[in-house]
């Protein structure tokens, strides 16, 4: 659950800058994750949370479905390669701003420089704490690839990750809210 966090982090540092981006449609992105670490046995535990993710408690699994929910996003699902996938909406609105959704209202801070197609950056969260960079490409308004290196202490120690992903956009429009 803690590496969920960590990747929806890592993607509240992108929507936080946003606003250097391409033109960003609005609809309904999903975005596939793949988190890997140098550390054999720390990958090990990555791959077995991974794929328990689908067998969480009725209770955890509301939880953060309603979490994910009020932020506009999907309840993950885990890929045959342990990859998490999620579905988010960019409002019209969101768009119009080049913003994305998981803004997590203050709790992270970042900078951005365009680069040739999309633009490399930096952040720094509060919740759960982790700092990271990385660099985001737009390979036209409806693809993207981002790779962050990340160093969090979500679960109590430092670990350092690199989150993998890719993004595409589904539709038009936005599945209704719960």
């Amino acid at each position: 659950m803690k590496h969920i966090a960590i990747m929806l982090t890592a993607l509240a540092a992108l929507s936080a800058n946003a606003q250097t981006a391409p033109a960003i449609k609005p609809g309904t992105w999903e975005t596939s994750s793949k988190v890997s670490t140098a550390d054999i046995q720390t990958n090990a535990a990555l791959d077995m949370a991974m794929q328990q993710l689908g067998n969480l408690p009725p209770a955890q699994k509301a939880q953060m479905d309603a979490f994910l929910a009020k932020n506009g996003v999907s309840s993950p699902t885990v890929g045959t390669d342990g990859a998490i996938a999620v579905r988010a909406c960019v409002t019209p609105e969101m768009a119009a701003r080049k913003g994305l959704p998981l803004n997590q209202k203050g709790q992270c801070t970042s900078t951005s420089t365009p680069i040739a197609g999309g633009y490399d950056v930096s952040f720094t969260c509060k919740d759960p704490v982790s700092n990271g960079r990385g660099t985001v490409k737009f390979v036209d308004d409806r693809n993207y690839t981002m790779v962050m290196d990340v160093s969090t202490t979500a679960t109590g120690a430092q670990h350092d990750v690199k989150i993998n992903s890719t993004g595409r956009w589904v539709s038009a429009t936005c599945p209704a809210k719960p």
